[in-house]
């Protein structure tokens, strides 16, 4: 069985006493508005509050974490609160949860690289498996740091790390424990650390006790208390006073066994009620009922009884007070766990508002763009029926161009006909010819159709709807000379086309053109007269 008496010496960590009083560092918390400083406060906060408010303290380490997350380097600085809560619940006994945030923080600074502080972490994680019977683990994590410290070349620690690993072998396999003792002896050599020596030397006997090696054992019994002096720590004194005890009990020596268990009493008088003082109440009074002191023995009976109903009451009370904590942090975890089950929710519900959001807009996006689609189609639709209409209204335009100058020259031939006609009238003699003559004069004067502009003005308004109306609506002084020239140039007819059709000299439809732009008021001569008429 490891002694706690080993453990308590060697593993206790010492805190640092500030002059700050814990108000001015509360103060400090609710003044500063940096998240870092935030969490080294309460992080000193908790560790001040843990033995007298632990409630309280746990809040502030609550509120550490909490800011931690706000920090720069998030992860590393929530480790250290970690190891902060780690050491809070180590303190109470409370391995199972200590160890959890042990192992948080080491598995963010192996994550992040940061191998002497994961060390330190293993280190810890050691221990604490060692408390817990869980050897194999302890074992495993001491060797780990054993190998960095190799790597470190630091000589104390690793002759404390070896010291461990002896330990924890010397119920396995004593050749194990025995070579990693004096692997430590081998450095404990060059260090001036008498109490690192006093360990080793008593370990080294502890061990060769088991192997029954009575001259190595007695051999490194005499280096240790060759170094015990005021130097070394009382605890440690009282250690290697109950080993030798404990070597001569076996050995029968039972005078030696009295004298040194009463010497170790005397030095771990202040912490009596231990298992080192309840071990040694229990080997004396063995001793006297052997030596048939039965004075000595009842006195020292009923000093190991009270010991020991003392620590039965203790370590009671102590596991009432571990499931109370194991059940708090359970309960809180369990708090923990749901607030960031309802943020999840909340950021759930969120994304799946921005989701339907999207598809919402993808939708009203795809409907636009059909309807952009089914648009530009409806243009191009429009375009092509104006295009069609627009050819179509052309086609018209030049059949109702051609028919205006067809019928013109038909009546400009029949009137050439009919003045040749006219001319030979008056050159017969013979009657019967110039009765003849006048005949077909009559049946071409019927067929010759006077008012051949009123029927080009029908045709053109049954292409051009409304313009002639709106012509002489906004302009009721034009003569119908004027409409039959407006609707020719409506036409896109050049002036030399106009003077083929109407009949009328170039100069002549100049000058028409002339007095329509002076009735139309248009004295800008950058105006073109067809365009102007075509926005009638």
């Amino acid at each position: 069985m490891i002694p706690r008496l080993f453990f308590l010496w060697l593993f206790l960590l010492s805190f640092s006493i500030y002059s700050q009083s814990t108000q001015e560092l509360i103060d400090g918390v609710n003044t500063t508005n940096n998240h870092q400083k935030k969490v080294e406060l309460s992080r000193k906060i908790a560790l001040r509050l843990q033995k007298t408010d632990w409630d309280r303290a746990i809040k502030y380490i609550e509120l550490a974490e909490a800011e931690a997350k706000k920090t720069k380097e998030s992860e590393l600085t929530l480790a250290g609160v970690y190891i902060t809560s780690g050491k809070m619940y180590s303190a109470r006994e409370v391995l199972d949860v200590a160890l959890q945030y042990y192992l948080k923080a080491y598995e963010i600074y192996k994550k992040n690289g940061n191998l002497e502080e994961a060390s330190k972490l293993e280190n810890n994680l050691a221990i604490i498996y060692a408390q817990g019977k869980n050897k194999e683990k302890a074992l495993q994590c001491f060797l780990n740091v054993y190998r960095f410290q190799k790597s470190k070349n630091d000589a104390v620690k690793l002759v404390k790390i070896l010291n461990n690993i002896g330990t924890l072998y010397l119920s396995r396999n004593l050749d194990s424990s025995l070579y990693y003792f004096h692997k430590a002896e081998a450095l404990n050599k060059s260090l001036k650390n008498d109490d690192l020596k006093v360990y080793v030397y008593t370990n080294l006997a502890r061990a060769y006790v088991l192997k029954k090696d009575k001259i190595k054992a007695e051999e490194y019994f005499d280096k240790a208390f060759s170094l015990l002096s005021n130097r070394v720590d009382n605890l440690l004194q009282a250690f290697v006073y109950q080993s030798f005890a404990e070597y001569n009990l076996k050995e029968k020596n039972y005078d030696t066994v009295l004298v040194n268990a009463k010497k170790g009493l005397e030095l771990c008088s202040e912490n009596v009620y231990s298992s080192s003082g309840l071990d040694l109440n229990k080997m004396l009074y063995e001793v006297y009922v052997i030596k048939k002191n039965y004075k000595n023995a009842v006195y020292y009976f009923q000093k190991y009884n009270a010991i020991k109903d003392s620590i039965n009451i203790e370590e009671k009370t102590v596991n009432i007070e571990r499931i109370k904590l194991e059940q708090d942090y359970k309960a809180r975890t369990q708090i923990k766990t749901l607030i960031e089950q309802k943020k999840r929710f909340k950021y759930y519900v969120v994304g799946l508002i921005l989701v339907i959001g999207i598809l919402i807009l993808i939708i009203l996006l795809i409907k636009y763009r059909n309807k952009n689609i089914k648009n530009q189609l409806e243009k191009e639709k429009l375009k092509t029926k104006m295009q069609v209409l627009n050819e179509s209204l052309e086609a018209k335009k030049k059949v109702l161009i051609g028919k205006a100058m067809a019928e013109i020259h038909r009546t400009d031939s029949i009137n050439e006909i009919l003045t040749d006609l006219k001319q030979i009238k008056l050159k017969t003699v013979n009657k019967e010819m110039q009765q003849a003559i006048d005949i077909v004069l009559k049946r071409l004067e019927k067929n010759l159709n006077t008012d051949i502009w009123k029927e080009f003005e029908i045709s053109f308004e049954q292409v051009h709807k409304s313009f002639f109306d709106k012509l002489t609506e906004d302009y009721p002084s034009l003569t119908p000379k004027d409409r039959r020239l407006c609707a020719l140039l409506y036409l896109d007819l050049t002036t030399k086309e106009i003077s083929q059709i109407t009949g009328q000299s170039f100069k002549s439809i100049e000058n028409a053109r002339t007095r329509l732009r002076k009735k139309f008021d248009l004295t800008n001569e950058k105006v073109n007269l067809s365009t102007y008429l075509n926005t009638i």
